[in-house]
């Protein structure tokens, strides 16, 4: 039986990976272990880990590898010295790790040192900031790239892996998006004591790259939002460098009722917030993802997702910068907008394709050993 670790330091992250995980725990074949660290294990982010737990997975390990605001490189170390002391205890398989985290870089690394082949979910992303420059090095450290689209997997080309390594399998979580599972939007609405008819939703992560701007950009956001008299579901920040500065500016909303403020919400659950708001505001990728496939608006802000779409061609984001006047004028035109729902990162089966590639016996008796492969030779 083939061990498989997933390694997850996010709620979005676990969100990604979730349809894959149940697949590979019913599989006969396959040993389900998950190693749960990063974001998950902090309290003041929604001590996210109890969603997994509540799942019902045998096979779990938590780490804590870092405490608030520790910077980035320490966060790194502490993760690396803890997988790899945990997958010399366990000797998986099988690595998986998703997207350009810190817990994904340091999962690639442990498995690519020690000759344990190492998947990555969603390489060939352009992210921004320092995530970019993460996800990328991700992929040289990994051996199997699992791909949203054939955009990401020409990326992957580029960055000189093989060909028969990269598979395009879209982005798992639209598995979950598609699904007649989800709950409904009272059920939503009755958890998190969300009395709003019509809202919009924030989400704000800090632009590691530009952090001396950040004080400024938030507030602006804030503003603009307050200024808007609209309602607004709201969710924390990342954790990473800078989170603090707009968490202190989020405590300017918590006593008006346009507000709802919440550390995180269950994946499922704000699936189905995003599928009922009048539209998403901030830089998370959600607004540029899963906003899309639900045909809800989308308003960009900032760098953050610079790369990841055509401003002039997307007819569901509007991006514009941190800057009151803009972001209300913003707020103007999706208001009341309708848009048609549609996807260009896969079709809700990609934990089938997943499968069906790991199921493959001459994947596991593939070589650890990597070379770089020049763009000449797919020529």
């Amino acid at each position: 039986m083939k061990k498989i670790v997933f390694v997850t330091g996010t709620r979005a992250d676990y969100g990604k990976l979730k349809s894959l995980m149940k697949k590979v725990e019913e599989h006969p074949k396959f040993e389900l272990h998950i190693f749960i660290t990063g974001m998950h294990l902090l309290s003041k982010y929604g001590a996210t880990y109890q969603e997994i737990e509540k799942d019902g997975y045998i096979n779990i390990y938590k780490f804590v590898n870092q405490k608030l605001n520790q910077p980035m490189d320490i966060t790194l170390s502490n993760t690396i010295l803890g997988f790899s002391n945990y997958v010399s205890e366990i000797d998986p398989d099988l690595i998986v790790v998703h997207g350009d985290r810190i817990e994904a870089l340091a999962g690639a690394i442990v498995g690519g040192i020690n000759n344990i082949q190492v998947a990555h979910i969603e390489g060939g992303e352009v992210s921004g900031t320092i995530d970019e420059s993460i996800r990328h090095a991700i992929t040289k450290f990994s051996h199997i790239h699992m791909v949203a689209n054939e955009e990401a997997k020409n990326r992957v080309v580029q960055l000189g892996e093989k060909m028969e390594t990269i598979y395009v399998i879209g982005s798992p979580d639209i598995d979950i998006m598609f699904s007649n599972e989800l709950p409904t939007v009272t059920k939503v609405k009755q958890r998190y004591d969300i009395q709003f008819e019509e809202y919009g939703i924030l989400m704000y992560h800090p632009v590691t790259t530009e952090i001396n701007q950040l004080k400024e950009n938030i507030r602006e956001v804030v503003d603009a939002v307050i200024k808007s008299d609209k309602k607004y579901v709201i969710i924390y920040p990342n954790n990473d460098e800078g989170s603090q500065i707009i968490l202190n500016e989020y405590t300017r909303m918590e006593q008006n009722d346009n507000f709802r403020i919440f550390p995180s919400i269950r994946f499922e659950y704000f699936l189905t917030l995003l599928s009922n708001a009048d539209f998403i505001i901030g830089n998370s990728s959600a607004g540029i993802r899963e906003a899309e496939v639900y045909g809800v608006p989308a308003i960009d802000l900032g760098s953050r997702q610079q790369g990841r779409y055509d401003p002039n061609k997307s007819k569901s984001i509007i991006h514009t910068e941190e800057n009151v006047f803009a972001i209300l004028s913003a707020i103007r035109t999706v208001s009341g907008l309708k848009l048609r729902k549609k996807s260009s990162f896969g079709n809700g089966d990609s934990a089938e394709k997943f499968m069906r590639i790991i199921e493959e016996q001459t994947l596991w008796e593939r070589s650890p050993q990597k070379n770089f492969v020049s763009l000449s030779t797919h020529s």
